[in-house]
């Protein structure tokens, strides 16, 4: 294990191999060379020493004796030194505390069959993680009470004691129970009545939108093309960060003026209008580039850009031009969102647009749109 750009990563050292690389570019996320610590290296999870088992089984062998990672509880190593990164380890966003016990070995093999479970049934990479991380705190925390014995109020118990205790998000606090509704009826074979526990309300957000003079001055901010080329491209597509990274040469349609949008969330492909200004954009990228597979690559070639990295060019612009607000990747495509239906869009063709599989999802924008509020007028100026 190591510590490398404020992330948990496992190191993969082995001497020069396509044919080796090329397998292990099979894993779930991309393989990326450090220059820095000198190796090829993955971002760390509770699942990848099976997984790599998998991968490379046949193929070469795994020596995971200096992994020391038993589940969520993170170590690395440093100068030989065998150091506990934080007594908080983040786990998609999520504060865990290193002190809870960890599970014996029948628990980690239920829970690696419940992975396993999730990708038989094609569940999204992102949602695998997510479930497999709640189910898995939600078990150290009652370890080492027998799966079977749990019950309603031990959920009841880790909400009070756990999620509240440490001002975790509503939203999580519902993903745990879905995580261990879905792991008790799957590999314990049995339900509970989770139904009568209260789930938290929802909360209602309204999304952070740009003016349209703020996006621009985002956009024009970057000298360098790769960079304006990625940033212009979620805004005028209204692409998620994940959907701008898996994007392909082959998913641009520059006939049509179309973009393609394969295996977004929730396992959907889609299309968007690409405009003539887009277009054009991507081609002067492409000719300075010349990317080979992916539409935009990383430093090794033929791997995605980095997510981290990307977030990085927007940082930088929002430098250049001085606008301080906490600006993320997503904003850009809330604001295309906004400045569609301020221009007239019908909500039907946004929400095809955007991927929604719910019309009230994307109805969340007309209570942002300028359009509808001011038109109003306001008593005091009456008075």
């Amino acid at each position: 294990m190591a510590h490398h750009d404020k992330h948990d990563v496992v190191q993969l050292h082995f001497v020069k191999n396509d044919s080796l690389l090329k397998r292990l570019r099979l894993y779930k996320q991309p393989i990326r060379w450090s220059k820095t610590m000198n190796c090829w290296y993955l971002p760390a999870s509770i699942t990848i020493k099976q997984e790599l088992f998998q991968i490379l089984n046949g193929y070469a062998w795994l020596d995971y004796s200096d992994l020391q990672m038993p589940l969520i509880e993170h170590t690395y190593q440093a100068s030989g030194i065998s150091t506990r990164a934080s007594e908080l380890s983040s786990v998609h966003g999520v504060k865990v505390r290193s002190d809870l016990p960890l599970l014996n070995e029948a628990v980690l093999k239920k829970v690696l069959q419940f992975t396993n479970w999730l990708k038989s049934k094609r569940y999204s990479d992102h949602t695998i993680d997510t479930y497999t991380d709640a189910l898995t705190l939600f078990l150290r925390f009652h370890h080492p009470k027998a799966i079977s014995d749990l019950t309603n109020q031990d959920v009841i118990t880790f909400n009070t004691d756990y999620i509240l205790k440490h001002k975790l998000s509503a939203s999580y606090q519902n993903q745990v129970v879905n995580a261990l509704k879905l792991f008790l009826k799957t590999i314990e074979n049995r339900s509970m009545d989770i139904e009568l526990i209260h789930r938290p309300k929802r909360e209602k957000i309204l999304p952070n939108v740009l003016s349209k003079e703020e996006v621009k001055r985002i956009l024009n901010a970057h000298s360098n093309l790769k960079h304006k080329a990625m940033l212009s491209l979620i805004y005028s597509c209204g692409l998620r960060r994940s959907e701008l990274l898996n994007l392909k040469i082959t998913d641009v349609d520059s006939k049509r003026n179309l973009l393609i949008v394969r295996q977004a969330k929730g396992a959907k492909d889609r299309i968007v209008p690409l405009s003539q200004k887009t277009l054009e954009l991507l081609r002067s990228y492409f000719i300075a580039c010349r990317p080979k597979r992916w539409l935009f690559e990383g430093q090794a070639k033929e791997t995605p850009y980095d997510a981290s990295s990307l977030a990085a060019v927007l940082k930088q612009a929002l430098e250049k031009c001085n606008i301080t607000k906490p600006v993320t990747l997503h904003w850009l495509r809330h604001s295309y969102a906004t400045h569609l239906l301020e221009s007239g869009t019908d909500l039907r063709y946004i929400q095809v647009i955007l991927g929604h599989s719910r019309s009230t999802t994307t109805e969340i924008y007309t209570h942002v749109s300028n359009n509808s509020i001011q038109k109003v007028t306001t008593p005091f100026d009456s008075l």
